[in-house]
C-alpha cells in the first residue's frame, strides 16, 4: 500500500460552544485537517447538536465531565477510528472527561487534557496522580510495539524556552521542578517531542494569558504538544504551531505524519 501523509491538529478551545460562536466551523471547513483533537470543550454531545450539523466529512466523538461545563475532550476523524475508550479505569479520572484513546490501525492515538495544578495543593496532586496513572497507561502498548502519538493540552512547560518568563514562574504550577520531571520520565520511556524534532528555539508558545493581553507580546507558554512514540519518529514530516490561529486562549499544535 502507498504510504500518504496525513495532518492531524490539537487544539484546548476553551468551550466549544464559544469556539462555535468565532467561526470553528468555518475554520475547520478550511483547514481540514485528517483528524482534529480537541480539549476543554465544555460541553455534553447533546448541547452542539445543532453546530455539529455545519461540519461535514467528519466522524465525531465526545467524551465530557460529569461537572456540568468543565473539562471535556473531542475527536473529529475524516476516517472511522476501529476502536474508541475514554477510560483509564479510575473512576476519579474517569469521571471529569479528558481521556479519548482511538486506534486508526496505523496507529494509536491519545487525546487527552492534562489537569490543571493551579488551584489548589489538592489539585496539584490530582495532576501528578493522572500523570501517573498515564504513564502506566502507555507501558502494555509501548511493550506490544505500537505506534503511539499523544497529543493534547499537558498543563506543563518542559523547559526554559518553553515559556516567556521561567525564572518568575519557577514556583507556579505548570513549571513546577516535579511537572517538568515527569515530562523527561515520560520522553525517557519511549517518546519524541515532535516540535523539537524541527526547531530548537524560544519563542514558540500554545497559551496566553488573556487579562493581561500576553498574546500581542507573546508572552507565553508552550503547554499543548505533539508525542510519538520512538518507532514513530522516523514517520513524523512536520510538526508545528499555529499561532495566527484565534479563537481560544490556546492556539492549536499541529503535526503531519508519513503512514
Amino acid at each position: 500500500m502507498a504510504r500518504q501523509t496525513i495532518t492531524l491538529l490539537s487544539w484546548n478551545v476553551n468551550g466549544i460552544r464559544a469556539a462555535f460562536r468565532k467561526g470553528f466551523a468555518q475554520w475547520l471547513d478550511t483547514s481540514r485537517p485528517d483528524i482534529l483533537c480537541l480539549q476543554e470543550t465544555k460541553a455534553r454531545p447533546e448541547q452542539i447538536v445543532k453546530e455539529l450539523a455545519q461540519v461535514s466529512g467528519y466522524h465525531h466523538h465526545f467524551v465530557s465531565g460529569k461537572k456540568p461545563g468543565y473539562s471535556g475532550v473531542a475527536l473529529f476523524s475524516k476516517n472511522a477510528p476501529q476502536s474508541l475508550q475514554a477510560s483509564f479505569g479510575t473512576k476519579r479520572f474517569d469521571d471529569e472527561g479528558r481521556i479519548i484513546r482511538a486506534d486508526f490501525g496505523e496507529f494509536l492515538l491519545f487525546n487527552i487534557y492534562f489537569p490543571n495544578g493551579k488551584a489548589s495543593p489538592e489539585r496539584l496532586q490530582y495532576k501528578m496522580d493522572f500523570y501517573e496513572a498515564f504513564l502506566k497507561e502507555m507501558a502494555a502498548p509501548l511493550k506490544q510495539g505500537k505506534r503511539i502519538v499523544v497529543c493534547g493540552d499537558v498543563n506543563t512547560a518542559h523547559r526554559e524556552i518553553d515559556l516567556a518568563r521561567p525564572k518568575e514562574n519557577s514556583k507556579t504550577s505548570g513549571f513546577l521542578p516535579q511537572e517538568r520531571e515527569w515530562i523527561d520520565r515520560f520522553l525517557a520511556a519511549g517518546f519524541v517531542d515532535t516540535l523539537r524534532l524541527f526547531h530548537t528555539e524560544g519563542g514558540m508558545y500554545t497559551w496566553w494569558d488573556v487579562i493581561s493581553r500576553a498574546r500581542e507580546r507573546n508572552v507565553g507558554w508552550r503547554i499543548d504538544y505533539f508525542f510519538v512514540s520512538d518507532n514513530l519518529r522516523k514517520n513524523v514530516d512536520r510538526a508545528f504551531i499555529l499561532p495566527e490561529v484565534t479563537g481560544s486562549d490556546h492556539c492549536p499544535v499541529g503535526l503531519k505524519l508519513d503512514v
